[in-house]
């Protein structure tokens, strides 16, 4: 897995992105945030490429090899829900992109569901 290089290699995430729709980047917590219909749908940190999974994904990223994201919290590893995978986006764009569309549903699922707790929380 090559290391993502500042703002140059994030365009070029954001152009690889496109043919899933309007991906846009924005900065965060020292690395950037991918995001298509303002849905996170990946995560740029310490210089790698996290795409965002769920349960449902999940086994696809470990099955290709991935590693989940962790970072430190009080001492401690904490595991967020994004996988790396390692692809070469280049050689192998449809495989690559096909990761990216599991990403985005996983975001359109955590959305869904976010949307059903806050509307049972109403009641």
């Amino acid at each position: 897995m090559s290391r993502i290089k500042p703002e140059t290699e994030v365009d070029r995430l954001v152009a690889a992105l496109q043919p899933l729709g309007p991906v846009r980047a924005r900065a965060m917590f020292g690395g950037h945030g991918l995001f298509l219909d303002d849905r996170m749908i990946a995560l740029i940190a310490d210089g790698q490429l996290y795409f965002k999974v769920d349960a449902e994904s999940e086994p696809a990223f470990r099955d290709a090899g991935g590693s989940p994201f962790v970072y430190e919290k009080k001492g401690r590893p904490a595991r967020m829900s994004y996988w790396c995978v390692p692809i070469d986006r280049a050689a192998e764009p449809e495989r690559w992109l096909a990761f990216a569309d599991l990403a985005v549903a996983a975001a359109k699922r955590a959305a869904t569901a976010g949307v059903s707790r806050r509307r049972r929380g109403r009641r």
